[in-house]
């Protein structure tokens, strides 16, 4: 390891000495060329043969001493060279040249050797001096970066135009009405001081991710038209010590200087989260920006008329101190749309498509709980990419549909031949289509398909969920068994046409789903035996150092007692579906026939279907799904 220097230092001493040595190298006549110009004719066989004729032109270089004797006969580009006389007295050649009346001139080589001396020279200079200036250049680049290395990378824009307005977003509009506050601070304080109001010093932004948070952001620097400085939180941190606190410096000196301004800090999570938490303590550069940013926002300096805002789908992860008042004075919650939310979205987002008149976005809304503003957005923009693969003129309530299956389940594959495979999965999704359809407080059926679709899916059932109970979020006990009984369905529709014997896995899927929710039923809901009791709680936050010894919550009898109670549950919903499809067995074979000959049956005939059969005499229902096997 020690030689390298040596051997770089020696390498460079090489190419040093062979730079200097290629000017004499090239400067020099080449030994061939020495050997080429021998005297083939001598001064007086020049004459004689001047006297005979022989002699064409003849060019004298005085520099070289040299005649170069061009006879007659001869090729033009071979020259032949006589030596002259080294005093100059060559009047003799002049003369006989001039009785003969031959032509002659005299030329000098001293000039064109001379430019390429200068041009040798100059090839191993401009290469050293290119090189030193390369060198210089680096260097000072090295040590403008080094001063700029703590400076802030935030984009600031004077009045920043970011083409968002209030009216662009829709959808939340609860978090509109509080940030349109702090428009209003910004352009009209006085109207706030009057009465005592102080100006909140920052705003932070939470919810999932996609609901519209940097939207909102964007709204409000095109509203406000003050002075916008936005960064992400991962730019203040830095490899190197005291990076990330000097950037935090720089930005608020900055602000100060713009005052009122507004600061966005997208993804605040990567700087602000929890000091000292963590497997094997914490970070100490983070901790180290994340104190001059508490400091800078509420210290012993005030800052006046800055108002940060700032955006996290992780607000659990946050220092408690970056989230008391006086900090981050209010927390805006950006949640995912209801279904008036979506329809707005929907509406924004449609300005610059072309859709058919047939197509209904209120229907777009009400199949679409749980989509969030990006999900929307995405949701037309793959409407408007398969419209212009199938080559349409405007967007089709086909193409919103497709693109809703695209989005939720998956890419569409070729069709299934006709095969046991492709009964097989007609049957298990039959069991989930009529199960939806017959329980009670079950959702209703949309539409069931067996076209495959990426991922390993060979069909599926799809239901509407209720669009109030998904957005509050709160779910009956009778919604969640007959929930559970719906999922269990696929395999019990295989085990009662099939055998358990033929029963595949194609239910491992719905047996997680089942566990899971069977399981938050027991533990979490109190809907069981145990009683009301909360025996889990929901997250465990490792990386923050909690539950990193997983420390049980309850006794190891009480946790048979829950394996107990969630099989018992799972038994007995699985029961229940055997029940139901064992009852209904020659309406599942027709259903299942009429599914292999469409492919897709829609929720509303396959509501017809069950409505008309269920009324039929169960013999006339066997001897017709008979008759059409």
């Amino acid at each position: 390891m020690k030689q390298g220097p040596t051997k770089r230092s020696t390498l460079a001493g090489a190419l040093a000495a062979s730079l200097l040595i290629l000017p004499g190298i090239l400067g020099g006549t080449p030994a061939l060329a020495q050997k080429a110009e021998r005297d083939p004719l001598t001064y007086g066989e020049l004459i004689k043969k001047t006297q005979k004729g022989e002699v064409k032109k003849v060019e004298l270089d005085e520099t070289e001493q040299v005649a170069r004797v061009y006879l007659n006969g001869q090729k033009p580009d071979t020259p032949i060279p006589v030596r002259l006389f080294a005093d100059g007295q060559n009047t003799e050649l002049v003369n006989k040249l001039k009785e003969n009346k031959v032509d002659f001139e005299e030329v000098s080589s001293h000039d064109a050797r001379a430019a390429v001396g200068l041009l040798i020279n100059l090839m191993w200079i401009v290469p050293l001096v290119a090189l030193m200036l390369l060198f210089l250049r680096r260097s000072t680049n090295a040590s403008s970066q080094a001063m700029n290395f703590g400076k802030t990378r935030a984009r600031f824009q004077m009045e920043a135009k970011t083409g968002v307005k209030f009216e662009d977003v829709a959808g939340i509009e609860e978090a509109k009405e509080e940030l349109q506050e702090v428009v209003t601070f910004l352009k009209q304080p006085e109207k706030f001081t009057a009465v005592g109001a102080r100006i909140p010093k920052g705003v932070l932004l939470v919810g999932p991710p996609g609901t519209g948070k940097t939207l909102l952001a964007k709204a409000i620097a095109g509203e406000a038209g003050v002075p916008f400085f936005s960064i992400s939180g991962s730019e203040f941190v830095e490899m190197f010590v005291g990076v990330g606190a000097s950037r935090v410096r720089d930005l608020f000196k900055k602000a100060k200087e713009n005052a009122p301004c507004l600061i966005f800090i997208d993804e605040i999570d990567a700087v602000g989260r929890q000091r000292g938490a963590g497997i094997g303590g914490g970070n100490d550069e983070r901790e180290q920006t994340l104190n001059q940013l508490l400091t800078e926002m509420d210290g012993f300096e005030g800052n006046n008329g800055i108002i940060i805002i700032a955006a996290t789908n992780r607000p659990d992860v946050l220092d408690a101190a970056l989230l008391r008042p006086g900090r981050f004075d209010r927390q805006v919650i950006v949640d995912a749309p209801d279904r008036k939310g979506r329809l707005e979205i929907l509406k924004v987002h449609s300005r610059n498509k072309k859709i058919d008149p047939s197509v209904s976005l209120e229907v777009v809304a009400r199949r679409t709980p749980g989509f969030t503003g990006a999900d929307l957005a995405n949701l037309l923009n793959e409407a408007a990419i398969l419209t212009a693969r199938r080559r349409k003129e405007a967007i089709t309530q086909i193409e919103i549909d497709d693109a809703i299956d695209r989005l939720t389940i998956g890419l569409t594959l070729n069709p299934l031949l006709d095969s046991k495979k492709k009964r097989l999965i007609a049957y298990h999704e039959v069991g989930h289509a009529l199960l939806a359809t017959l329980l009670e407080h079950s959702d209703p059926l949309n539409k069931v398909t067996i076209i495959p679709r990426s991922g390993g899916i060979g069909g599926f059932s799809q239901q509407v969920y209720n669009e109030d109970m998904i957005d509050s979020g709160l779910f009956t006990r009778a919604w969640l068994e007959d929930n559970i009984t719906m999922t269990l369905g696929g395999k019990a529709s295989e085990s009662q046409v099939f055998g358990e014997a033929e029963v595949t896995n194609g239910a491992s899927d719905d047996l997680k789903k089942v566990t899971n929710l069977a399981r938050k039923m027991v533990t979490m809901y109190g809907m069981s035996e145990l009683g009301l009791v909360a025996l889990e709680t929901q997250n465990s936050d490792v990386f923050l150092g909690r539950d990193w010894v997983n420390r049980s919550e309850y006794s190891e009898e009480m946790a048979t007692k829950i394996d107990q109670q969630v099989r018992t549950l799972a038994t007995s919903c699985y029961q229940k579906a055997s029940r139901i499809i064992r009852e209904n067995r020659a309406l599942v074979d027709r259903l299942v026939d009429l599914l292999i000959e469409q492919e897709t049956i829609e929720g509303v005939q396959f509501r017809q279907l069950v409505a008309e059969y269920t009324q039929l005499p169960e013999k006339q229902l066997v001897v017709e799904s008979a008759a059409k096997r």
